[in-house]
């Protein structure tokens, strides 16, 4: 017995800290569905983006903790010219040319990275060299820790932003109305392009983290956007809070449906969460219902 429990609270762990990645892709999901009303599509491409700065800096012989800032310092850099690019051109348009772009943009980064680093994985370094502790028996990784730890100082920094800033208040504004705000004199292109900045920060944060447990791949942004936006719907869609919950949900049930049932399928188990979901509570956790009359 106590065994298994052991065995359950390991498992619980390692689905926790996975689910914790799929939590901070989310969280660039929300704030630019919240900011613009669109689906970034490219945001776990942000993630890719950020595992291969770090490798680049690596490569040039910059020290590990000097690169992990230089290799945000770039994704912001990114987030703004992508906001240029990619969502500005058309900021006038409806929701589905903006979306079809963010598809296009994710495509285009993905060949460019093929293009410059090919193919082939690239491991990276944990972020400390100690393997890990072990607490009553259940091993606790240094890179999960890690990112579990991160993505706890993400959400407490994301709240103090938002509701204890005037700067946050201008943000939140911007979502819930830009007319509005754009009348009581809130610079919107420049929150909507803080936003795209913060999120691409918040996608390479979550690709640095996860870079030493799943390798660097140009294959990575997408399997973690996927996951990322079945949080999301999970959470209830829009909802920074749900983005949390439905991505360390997401993360245990697959955590708990490999380690029982199978490895290779463990990515079904999540997208079979979603799917339950759209069919018993399709508005997710912490989303509303909203009807219409006709």
């Amino acid at each position: 017995m106590t065994d298994f429990i052991v065995i359950n609270f390991q498992v619980l762990f390692s689905g926790l800290a996975l689910g914790s990645i799929y939590a901070l892709v989310a969280l660039g999901f929300v704030l630019i569905i919240r900011a613009t009303n669109v689906v970034n599509f490219a945001q776990g491409d942000f993630a890719m983006l950020g595992g291969f700065a770090m490798v680049a800096f690596l490569a040039t012989g910059v020290p590990y903790w000097i690169a992990i800032p230089c290799a945000l310092v770039a994704m912001g850099i990114f987030g703004l010219i992508f906001n240029l690019g990619v969502y500005y051109p058309l900021r006038h348009r409806n929701y589905l040319p903006v979306i079809i772009s963010t598809l296009g943009a994710s495509i285009f980064m993905q060949n460019i990275v093929l293009y410059f680093f090919g193919p082939q994985p690239r491991p990276m370094e944990k972020v400390f060299k100690t393997s890990g502790i072990e607490i009553g028996g259940v091993f606790m990784d240094t890179q999960y820790l890690t990112i579990l730890g991160v993505t706890a100082i993400a959400v407490a920094f994301q709240y103090f932003l938002f509701e204890r800033t005037l700067f946050g208040k201008k943000l939140q504004a911007t979502s819930q109305d830009k007319d509005m705000a754009r009348l009581v004199g809130i610079p919107v292109a420049t929150m909507i392009a803080f936003t795209f900045i913060y999120s691409a920060i918040l996608g390479g944060v979550a690709g640095i983290l996860v870079s030493p447990v799943l390798f660097v791949s140009i294959g990575m942004g997408s399997i973690i956007a996927l996951k990322a936006f079945s949080a999301t719907v999970i959470g209830g869609f829009g909802d920074v809070t749900g983005s949390i919950v439905g991505g360390l949900l997401l993360g245990v049930v697959e955590s708990f449906g490999a380690h029982y049932i199978s490895v290779p399928y463990k990515d079904a188990f999540a997208f079979l969460l979603l799917f339950i979901f759209l069919l018993v509570r399709p508005q997710g956790i912490f989303g509303e219902k909203i009807s219409e009359k006709a």
